[in-house]
Formats: structure tokens, sequence, C-alpha cells
């Protein structure tokens, strides 16, 4: 079952993009399964829509489709019996069909026109500009191979440069619409859930009639008959052409290489030869370089972090990858198993804080404090690390937190520990006010209840 969440944004945009008396050219993008076509079909309900879908076939086969489905479209016997090698007939044909008619032409997979014929974004930039341009048109060009659309639509070098009036680059939907999918599971179920899917609308429908995360697991990501079982294998091989060394790198960095200089030693190759494939996955989404929020400058910071950004392919990597050949083996009995004795601490753990770092900008919005930082995220050092530091950069409030996936409820120790670790932060020494704010899956000791009572710069969160 598929449902419209989380979208409500980009559907308000593309409306407002709609309603102008000009004509409207816009760029969607996004990785695989990630909803465009759940976006564009929403979009479209009440709409004079046409929908052609680009395949990886020939040049010509894809114009004879296309030509069919407007002849179709605009009830055209002549165009339908007609025999053309000209993209520009088929689309002067469509935009001269009840002109006062607002249309809406959706190509997606638009990459693969480019991928089989190279000159393809200029022919379409040509007939952008000298058909559609000025006509009662809104065109959406969808694609989900990330690099190629940047590369045909966006990019400084392509023909169709400066033409689109916007674009949307749609990511995963964010844990606090993720419950909107699952409404009889607890917020403990939701991070487990969370863990593994992400926010891939397709991920998690697969998981709706699951017990638990762990036979959701089994039948969806074991089972080799299961798309997600090589699901990165399939998303990478269409983006990268050296799929190998881009999975090197992802699975160094899923065993807790995260330091560039620990990347190289490990993989035995020189930092300077992997900047261009850690960029790559950067711009993939599936990479994020990290660093400690409060660095004044962070292009230039040294103490920069490679985190695997998607929740799904983090999870392959730690627990799928590494034991195919047991799951070959027909060994998934094993594989299960040792998922479950590491899932929390090796991985729901730390997804639980980006979770709490994204739940801290809402708090923020709701005057939790009486302040509004600005710059929330992680710190670390040598010696000392920090799940929560927000700040306001132009003030001296600082808030420093915790955040906890345990079995056990947060204790005081937890806070007088924190109260250390603050002490390495520089930021502001001396001169700051600070607050603290700890989550917990679990709750809190009546220790922890009453300190938080008796100060007013606490906040307890479950």
């Amino acid at each position: 079952m598929s449902k419209f969440i989380s979208r409500h944004k980009e559907l308000e945009f593309l409306n407002n993009e709609y309603k102008k008396n000009s004509s409207s050219f816009i760029v969607l993008y996004g990785r695989r399964r990630i909803g465009k076509t759940t976006l564009t079909t929403e979009f479209g309900k009440d709409k004079n829509i046409i929908y052609f879908l680009a395949t990886e076939e020939s040049e010509r086969e894809n114009q004879n489709q296309f030509k069919n489905l407007v002849a179709e479209f605009i009830n055209n016997e002549l165009l339908r019996n007609v025999t053309t090698d000209n993209w520009e007939i088929i689309f002067k044909a469509l935009v001269n069909d009840k002109p006062e008619e607002k249309k809406l032409i959706i190509i997606d997979e638009f990459q693969y026109l480019g991928k089989i014929n190279a000159a393809f974004p200029s022919i379409f930039q040509r007939i952008w500009d000298t058909i559609l341009k000025d006509k009662n048109i809104m065109v959406i060009l969808c694609g989900s191979l990330i690099s190629m659309m940047e590369a045909q639509t966006l990019a400084y070098s392509s023909p169709l440069y400066g033409r689109r009036t916007g674009q949307i680059k749609l990511k995963q939907i964010p844990f606090s619409d993720y419950h909107k999918f699952f409404q009889n599971k607890d917020r403990k179920e939701l991070i487990e859930y969370y863990s593994v899917t992400g926010g891939v609308p397709k991920y998690i429908e697969l998981f709706y009639d699951s017990t638990n995360v762990f036979s959701a697991i089994e039948n969806n990501i074991l089972s080799k008959q299961s798309f997600l079982y090589e699901e990165p294998i399939f998303l990478l091989q269409n983006e990268v052409s050296e799929v190998g060394s881009y999975f090197s790198i992802i699975k160094t960095i899923a065993a807790g290489n995260k330091k560039l200089a620990k990347i190289s030693t490990a993989l035995e190759v020189k930092q300077t030869n992997l900047t261009k494939y850690l960029q790559t996955l950067i711009n993939l989404d599936i990479l994020e370089r990290e660093i400690p929020i409060t660095e004044e400058n962070p292009e230039k910071s040294k103490r920069g972090l490679y985190k695997i950004k998607d929740n799904f392919i983090e999870f392959w990597f730690k627990f799928v990858y590494p034991n195919k050949s047991f799951i070959e083996m027909g060994r998934t009995d094993f594989v299960i198993n040792k998922i479950k004795n590491n899932l929390i601490d090796n991985h729901i753990s730390y997804v639980y804080e980006d979770i709490c770092i994204e739940e801290m900008w809402k708090m923020n919005a709701e005057d939790k404090w009486d302040f509004n930082f600005d710059k929330v995220g992680r710190f670390w050092n040598n010696t000392t690390e920090i799940d929560i530091v927000a700040f306001d950069s132009n003030g001296s409030d600082i808030i420093f937190g915790e955040c906890k996936y345990k079995e056990q409820p947060l204790d005081v120790d937890v806070f007088y520990a924190l109260l250390d670790k603050a002490n390495d932060v520089e930021w502001k020494r001396g001169n700051r006010k600070e607050w603290y704010v700890f989550f917990s899956i679990n709750g809190f000791t009546a220790k922890m209840q009453q300190l938080a009572q008796s100060r007013d710069d606490i906040l307890l969160c479950t």
C-alpha cells in the first residue's frame, strides 16, 4: 500500500509553479525508490497530464513510444500513423492541441534519453526554447540517477543550464514523519524500524506487516529473493563505474574507520587517491563529512569524519555484506542471531543520536529554552565525545546533551560525566550559560528525575 507522506512542501511548490501564468520547467530527481513517482502522481491527480517513462531502449524506440502516447493524449490519428524521427514535430503537435488548456508534461527517467543520445539535452533545450517556453505548459523532468541528472540538467556545462524555473532533490522522509507509516508501533519500535529502512518509502512499505524488526529483516533483507538483498549493488552499479572500489570504501567506514587516515591505512591507498571517491559518495547522499559542531572553519578542519548517511546502506554493509557467504549457504539463522546480538550497540544507538539531533530542532522551534540555537551537532576531540552540542552563535548560551539507547533508565552518573566533558569544549568557556538535555529510550531513574526537578537547566526527553 503506497502512502503519500511528508512531501507536502514539495507538493505545495509544484502547485505554485503550476498556477503561474507563465510556463514552468522543473527538475525533480533523487535516488531510486525515494518516492518521485508517488509525488508526481499525487501532483497530477486533477491535472491535464501526459506522463512518459523513458527507457534504456534505442532513441527511435523511445521516440515512437512518446509519439503514440501524445497521439492518444490529443486523439490525433494522423500523428499516430506518421513515421518521424523528429522530436520537435511531436512536441509541436502536443502544444498546438487545445492551447488554452494548461498541460503538464512529465518525462520520467529523463537521464536515459541523454544516455542513449548524448545530444538529447541539446535537442530538448531547443524544444524548450522554441516550442514550450512561452506556452501554457509545465514540464517536469524526473530522474533516479543523481549524477547523470545533475550532469544533464543542472550542471553549468549542460545545454539546459539556466532553463529550469525550479528543482527538487527529493530526500528521505525524516523520522518525525515516520510514525505516519505505522499507526500501531510505539516509539522504540519506530526507531528500530527506521534504523534499518531509513526514510526510503519503498523500503518502509516492505516492513508494514512484520511483527518485529528481526522478522522484517529476515523476510525482506536476508531473503535472497527480496530486492533489498542486493539493493546497494544495483544502486551503485547505476551511478559509478568502479563499484568494487566504492564498496571497499563503504565497507571500511561501516567497520568503524571514519577518519581519512584510517580509511587510507585500512585500504592501503593514498589519501589523495580517495578524495574523488569520497566526494562522489557524498554527492550521492550515501556519505557525509561530519566535523565537530564548534569548529569555526569546517572546510579546513582536520577533525572531519566520514559517516554513512543512509541507514539502510549502513545496516547492509554492517550485517549483510560481511555475512553473504553464510546467507548463500542457507545459514540465515546464524546471521539473524548475530544481528540480534549486535543491532542495538553497533547500529541503533548511533541512529538514535541522529534522531535526537533532528528532534532538537523541533524543540528549538517550540521554545524549550530561553534562547534559540542556530547550530547543533556532535562534538569530539582527541579525548572527549559529546552526543549533542547546540549553541547560539551570536549569544552565550550552549546546550550539552547525551543520547542513551540502553535497557536501563538513565541515572545521574551520566549527568556528572557530561559536566566533566563539557569542560573540554572551549566555546566561550568562562563566559557562557550552560544547559543540559538528556534523551533516554527507557526513561530515567528516580534520582535523575529528582535532580532535573531541582534545577532549571536540565531537560529530560524519552
